[in-house]
């Protein structure tokens, strides 16, 4: 009716404007000629009595043209609800049916309804409770929901009103009333599953060492071992009917539909292992590394993306697969010892790039990982001196960390004049860093856990130089990238750099000692994942003037930390007979490395095949993992944030506790033989 009355307000408003109007016009006419003052008066009176009986008559008009099109609204409005083609019922808050159609009653006869009504009820209740001011001054709210009832999906929608008040406890609660539809789309949601199942997505396969096979394979076994390769590789494929064609003598590409991803997820990606079981002469392993993405608008992109991808799995080590969807990467494989396959031609082409980049560049900054260690510091000293000697005047190194790992390395470097003025903090970096300088990352390739990130925000000439498997945050937007995971440590591909370039380079006895002891280190003593290569490097280390026993002695520990080492394996606890456990839970703001040393002791152990030590470090829990191969503790510990080999890893863990961790740790671990086993 408020409409209704703005209507009779605008014709009444109008007539008297007009009445108004020919008022003025009467009385302008009589100060003309007095003797018309009587007629304009009757003439004005007649005129007020037809306005006023033309208006009430219109009214009365358009009161009962409203009041039959309310009465045909509300019949058709009842009619709509009664014939409603979806099944629709009228429920209070309380739980209380009010009304439902004979389509709902027909629908869900032969379902318990009240269970889903009850649940709707609840969150539809909750809802309101937790409504905006706003909305409850409204009284009014869009119901949109979507339920599971029986084998069909439905879409539920609908409108609330407040019904009534009512007092419970002494407490004064309103009431609602809701209109409910339930409109099918189960139909709708197998039409877009089955759209999104039919989607292509695009993967790379690898084989990861063919020419090392065909380089030891005699001519007559070539033919039948890479026959036999690939039928392996188009079996498997067929197996979930996807297209293979064979883009280079090791690399294919492979087109298959989204709806065949969830079969090799649950088969884990089985032709890692089919491959691994053929029996090629001379006791070599053949493997694959396998990228699979459903990430791109076209498929060109997906082509590009899973590129991307595939270059992660070879960064890895490769015998593994790696599935990118939804934004995420999921990682299958990866338990086998790397394979060294460097060759001395990529040293060189990498040393004469990056001599280039030095020379085109205004200075050179070197910057590591952040709780620096003696890899990271001996692969600095040595880019440190590449760079002088193509000439550059400028060259800093950054660093931060100053603890047990550095403190007698550190003494050393204290005592050389010329390395005062190179070593610079924080501050000192970013005031000396713009677009036209150099920064050569070592030891390290994730953007979030070098020493400074803000440096690689201030240029785009970055140089990445590391031995890690690579991780899903790496630094994307670097121009040279040397990362090699068969090497035993950083320092051993800078050794490298330096031997193969064509620079006379001559190392310094500081810097020379650094390299070797990083590579000392990494090694734990030329034990662990150490190649020909690294002997090479070590051996031209050596060659170059080392001091073996000056090296030994920067590793060496004190007694208040012997002590601690100590107890930490004291507590140790055993986890499927072969995996050590043990917590540093003391303040320590050297934790990390205590732990690193603790976990390296651990193995050291008869039957120990495995150990992880955890410590407090301010606000975070760290993980110091080690192996003796069997078991890949990067796989474990990557999936805590963390990274690494698979002899040695670590990771950082955040808003946990040291016994959360502890336990989602051991989770972690019974998840990977969990998968072994599978």
């Amino acid at each position: 009716m408020p409409s209704n009355k703005k209507v009779f307000d605008k014709l009444v408003s109008k007539t008297k404007i007009y009445l108004v109007i020919i008022a003025i016009l009467l009385i302008l006419l009589c100060i003309y000629e007095i003797n018309l003052i009587t007629p304009a008066i009757i003439l004005y009176v007649i005129i007020v009595m037809y306005a006023y009986w033309t208006n009430n008559k219109r009214k009365v008009e358009l009161s009962e043209h409203i009041k039959d099109l309310t009465l045909t609204v509300d019949s058709a409005a009842k009619s709509t609800l009664i014939n409603s083609p979806f099944p629709l019922v009228i429920i209070e808050t309380d739980g209380n049916i009010i009304w439902k159609s004979s389509k709902f009653i027909h629908t869900f006869a032969n379902i318990d309804i009240n269970n889903y009504l009850n649940n709707i009820v609840k969150e539809l209740k909750l809802e309101i409770k937790n409504g905006s001011e706003e909305n409850k001054k409204e009284l009014e709210e869009l119901i949109k929901k979507q339920v599971k009832i029986g084998d069909r999906t439905y879409k539920v929608v609908g409108e609330y009103v407040k019904s009534k008040d009512k007092v419970k406890n002494k407490v004064k609660e309103d009431e609602y009333m809701a209109t409910l539809y339930f409109i099918d789309e189960t139909q709708y949601i197998h039409l877009q599953e089955d759209y999104q199942n039919s989607k292509i997505c695009v993967g790379i396969i690898m084989i990861d060492n063919y020419e090392e096979i065909i380089q030891r394979l005699s001519d007559e076994d070539k033919p039948q071992m890479i026959a036999k390769i690939e039928k392996a590789i188009y079996d498997w494929a067929g197996e979930v009917q996807a297209l293979i064609i064979k883009q280079d003598r090791d690399t294919f590409v492979m087109i298959m539909e989204q709806k065949y991803i969830s079969v090799l997820e649950e088969n884990k990606f089985n032709l890692l292992d089919t491959i691994k079981e053929i029996n090629i002469p001379g006791k070599m392993q053949s493997t694959l590394s396998i990228a699979l993405t459903t990430e791109g608008d076209s498929n060109y992109q997906k082509y590009k993306t899973a590129q991307a991808t595939i270059d992660i799995a070879l960064g890895r080590g490769g015998d593994q697969a790696i599935l990118r969807k939804d934004g995420k990467y999921t990682f299958f494989g990866g338990r086998t010892q790397e394979v060294e396959k460097r060759t001395k031609v990529k040293a060189r082409i990498v040393a004469h790039a990056l001599e280039e980049l030095m020379s085109e560049s205004k200075n050179v900054i070197i910057m590591g990982h952040s709780n620096t260690d003696i890899d990271a510091m001996g692969s600095a000293f040595g880019i440190y001196r590449f760079a002088k000697s193509v000439g550059k005047e400028e060259v800093y190194m950054v660093n931060e960390t100053y603890g047990i790992s550095l403190e007698n390395f550190l003494q050393e470097v204290q005592k050389e004049e010329e390395y005062k003025e190179c070593i610079v903090n924080k501050e000192e970096a970013l005031n000396k860093i713009d677009e036209d300088t150099l920064l050569v990352i070592v030891d390290t390739h994730k953007a979030n856990y070098v020493e400074v990130p803000e440096l690689l925000e201030k240029t785009n000439k970055i140089v990445i130089i590391d031995h890690h498997r690579r991780s899903t945050d790496f630094i994307e937007n670097s121009i040279l990238t040397f990362q090699e995971v068969y090497a035993s440590s950083a320092a051993e591909l800078v050794t490298e750099l330096i031997e193969y370039s064509e620079q006379d380079i001559r190392l310094t006895e500081i810097e020379r000692e650094s390299l070797y002891a990083g590579i000392m280190m990494d090694t734990k003593n030329f034990t662990f994942k150490t190649g020909v290569r690294t002997f090479e490097a070590a051996a031209y280390l050596r060659k170059c003037g080392v001091d073996i026993i000056k090296v030994k002695k920067w590793f060496q520990s004190d007694l208040e930390t012997y002590n601690k080492i100590s107890e930490i394996i004291a507590k140790t606890e055993i986890m499927n007979e072969s995996i050590a456990i043990s917590i540093y839970d003391k303040e320590d703001a050297n934790s990390n490395i205590i732990c690193a040393k603790a976990a390296d002791e651990l193995l050291t152990i008869s039957n120990i095949t495995a150990s992880f030590v955890m410590g407090k470090m301010g606000d975070k829990v760290c993980i110091s993992g080690r192996s003796i191969g069997d078991i890949n503790v990067q796989l474990i510990l990557e999936k805590l944030g963390g990274g690494g080999h698979i002899t040695l890893a670590g990771a950082q863990v955040e808003g946990m506790d040291i016994e959360e961790v502890k336990q989602e740790l051991m989770n972690r671990i019974h998840e990977y033989f969990s998968e072994i086993e599978g």
